[in-house]
């Protein structure tokens, strides 16, 4: 009867049932992550430059714009496999793929990509050209080039850009560059290519000549891909437009492009590993020693409390910088140090307890019985030390994740695996608290201390159950 009283003592608890609530939000995403993505993705994706090319950087959350003063520029992505005009012609044929865009932002886009991947040939090599019409109905070819033809060795038919597409930055290619810098002048407006680097060539495509600068031209837009293939063999596999926006995402980009959301939502299991883990064997390892240390004495004790004694003297810092140094930044590492150094302090309380319950009747009575030391420490002197054992196990998870949070912070975290404290850390490093990322520095931040809470409420909640004078109170 009183074990079933105890979920309903803890759901009394206000605190208790909102560190459940969060708890099961901290299980749920940490399951959802799991479940939808490799187990790989800290190497994969997060750390590979190629994987967020196309994204914006640093930019803030798309929601952003509804409470912002002025419209921000959309992130839109274009594909298509199939051409949207076909021109037959006498020894070509010419594959037009064709994109719009309604363009209403009061800001120009941040970036202009294209990808064309699977290209197959036989005989000349394909052309491939990039027409820019505006809603003025002026027009610009901004890029043209040539499919790199056979190799020596090679015979038809040939396949570039199968296993990584070809991409060119339109925003940022000097022949692009170039091709703006004439349209500009084209416009009256004198600039070179070195300057239209500098202010940005989609302000000039996307912008219209006032006083000598360029404000943004609003309407619908084309960019036309159009590629010459010279045998009815030839076939591209895929076209791919992006028109990088001034807002992305849930939580935005940091300075590579990094969709910030992403780095967060894989952070939930990686924080839940360190602390439950790390938890669980400074709580065992503690809580073994200690029982020993009290219950056995003599020179164990001492060797045990001397041991302990040391390990809470070494500091910290020093040992993980070197053992970074030696085996690298790993996760591992992390959560062997801060368990090798967080026993002891378990340690040394349960010991104190153990000393008192030692003299208690019923263990001197199990002794004169005939009960053996492991029986006494099982059925009488581990219970007595088990509600302080839970409780400290529970207050070591927020514990080690913010220590973690601390070590990422000061670049000794595994840096293969994207953590809340690696993403504040970057944020630091990159200058984004000083200029006003705060989609980069709060939400790693606020998510930290919602994990810290949960289990600090959980604990609040099981402190009637586990301490049956404040049960009585209530």
């Amino acid at each position: 009867m009183v074990r079933r009283k105890l979920p309903r003592e803890f759901l009394k608890s206000g605190s208790g049932r909102v560190g459940l609530l969060f708890l099961l939000v901290l299980v749920a995403t940490s399951v959802y992550v799991l479940a939808t993505f490799p187990l790989d993705f800290g190497i994969r994706f997060w750390s590979n430059p190629a994987v967020w090319a196309d994204n914006p950087k640093n930019t803030p959350p798309a929601w952003t714009d509804s409470v912002s003063s002025h419209k921000l520029a959309p992130q839109q992505s274009f594909g298509t496999s199939r051409p949207t005009q076909i021109l037959k012609q006498t020894n070509s044929t010419i594959n037009i793929y064709e994109f719009g865009t309604d363009f209403q932002a009061d800001e120009p886009p941040t970036l202009l990509s294209l990808s064309i991947s699977d290209v197959t040939f036989s005989g000349r090599s394909p052309v491939f050209g990039v027409r820019f019409v505006r809603p003025d109905q002026s027009q610009l070819l901004l890029y043209s080039f040539v499919v790199p033809g056979a190799s020596t060795g090679e015979s038809p038919p040939l396949t570039r850009y199968h296993a990584t597409p070809f991409r060119v930055e339109l925003s940022g290619d000097p022949g692009a560059t170039a091709s703006v810098a004439d349209f500009a002048r084209s416009l009256g407006v004198d600039v070179n290519a070195v300057q239209l680097a500098r202010q940005g060539a989609l302000r000039v495509l996307f912008g219209t000549p006032v006083n000598g600068t360029f404000v943004v031209l609003k309407g619908h837009y084309t960019i036309q891909v159009q590629t010459q293939l010279y045998d009815s063999r030839d076939s591209v596999g895929s076209v791919a437009l992006v028109v990088g926006g001034s807002a992305f995402g849930l939580l935005g980009t940091d300075s590579l492009g990094r969709d910030l959301s992403v780095g967060m939502l894989f952070g939930f299991p990686v924080a839940l590993f360190i602390g439950v883990v790390t938890a669980l064997f400074t709580t065992i390892i503690g809580t073994l020693t200690g029982i020993v240390s009290g219950y056995v004495g003599g020179k164990t004790d001492t060797l045990i409390q001397r041991v302990s004694d040391v390990l809470n003297n070494i500091p910290l810092l020093p040992i993980l910088i070197f053992l970074a140094f030696i085996y690298g930044q790993k996760l591992w590492v992390v959560v062997f140090v801060l368990t090798v150094f967080g026993w002891p302090s378990t340690t040394v309380v349960i010991r104190s307890m153990v000393l008192q319950i030692r003299s208690q009747q019923f263990v001197e009575a199990a002794e004169v019985i005939g009960a053996s030391k492991i029986q006494i420490v099982i059925r009488h002197i581990f219970p007595q030390t088990a509600p302080f054992v839970l409780a400290q196990m529970i207050f070591t998870v927020p514990a080690a994740i913010l220590a973690e949070a601390a070590l990422s912070f000061l670049g000794l975290g595994d840096p293969s695996i994207p953590t809340w404290g690696q993403i504040l850390e970057s944020g630091f490093r990159s200058g984004g608290v000083f200029v006003g990322f705060w989609w980069w520095i709060l939400p790693p931040g606020l998510l930290i201390v919602f994990t810290a809470m949960t289990f600090i409420l959980i604990s609040l909640g099981l402190e009637p159950i586990l301490n049956p004078r404040l049960r009585r109170v209530r």
